[in-house]
């Protein structure tokens, strides 16, 4: 819980005093065990929560910390998970969602509302699991979020149906595999921030998504930053400040 939650639940009578002096006693941080150093005051630093990047983590660790970040904040989120961590993680939390597209593994609260509005757009279809990775961190942390999938430069056509949605926005995400032209496109279309992403779709000579990186790096448009290959839940991270700020 936020320190804004526990002070409006001390107010509402739905907890005690010790109960809430007891949480600001906590340490900055929580040991479990000798493998993982779970940050409890982080959404207090900086508004949004632990994360948690299931790619790598044992299934005993990874039971321990999802068990831990769920009870302690009613709702967790992870990326990279895949269908075998789904199943272990469902038995100690059964409402949790696993998300097979975008390996998102999350367990959320119902009443969350989301404001403001953030464009998720890709290049092409194969681009859509890094994009959904965006679009459910944005989702996470808050924002509204609009999907325009498949309007990349190949048939610029398809892009400029949707600009209206995409103008709208606060923010723009542009994700985007093989050459990556999309963001500087948008990038010359809109008054707001675009966040590149380039993906390691592509053939050959794309490098694993080297070549969108660098086209994005290089790119004219003004106002267009980038994050490192396929990392959607970065580009979703960021989205969802400026959404804030913008909200």
């Amino acid at each position: 819980m936020t320190t804004r939650e526990i002070l409006e639940k001390l107010k509402r009578d739905e907890i005690s005093l010790d109960e809430a002096e007891s949480f600001f006693k906590k340490e900055p941080f929580e040991e479990l065990g000798d493998y993982a150093k779970l940050d409890s005051h982080r959404e207090i630093r900086s508004g949004f929560p632990e994360v948690v990047y299931c790619s790598g983590k044992t299934d005993e660790h990874l039971i321990h910390i999802y068990e831990k970040l769920y009870r302690d904040n009613g709702e967790v989120f992870g990326t990279r998970a895949n269908a075998h961590q789904y199943e272990i993680v469902k038995k100690v939390i059964p409402g949790i969602q696993y998300d097979a597209v975008s390996g998102i593994l999350k367990a959320e609260k119902p009443e969350k509302k989301r404001t403001g509005k953030i464009a998720v757009c890709t290049a092409g279809t194969s681009d859509i699991p890094v994009a959904e990775e965006a679009a459910q961190t944005a989702e996470y942390f808050g924002s509204e979020v609009v999907r325009i999938y498949d309007v990349g430069v190949s048939g610029i056509h398809r892009l400029f149906s949707r600009m209206e949605a995409i103008q709208g926005a606060n923010c723009v995400i542009a994700v985007a595999g093989m050459e990556g032209a999309l963001a500087s496109v948008i990038g010359g279309l809109v008054d707001k921030p675009v966040i590149a992403v380039p993906t390691s779709v592509g053939y050959g000579a794309s490098f694993h998504g080297l070549s969108a990186l660098l086209t994005m790096i290089n790119s004219c448009a003004n106002g267009v930053a980038v994050v490192n290959i396929d990392n959607g839940y970065g580009a979703g991270y960021i989205a969802a400040q400026i959404n804030r700020m913008g909200s």
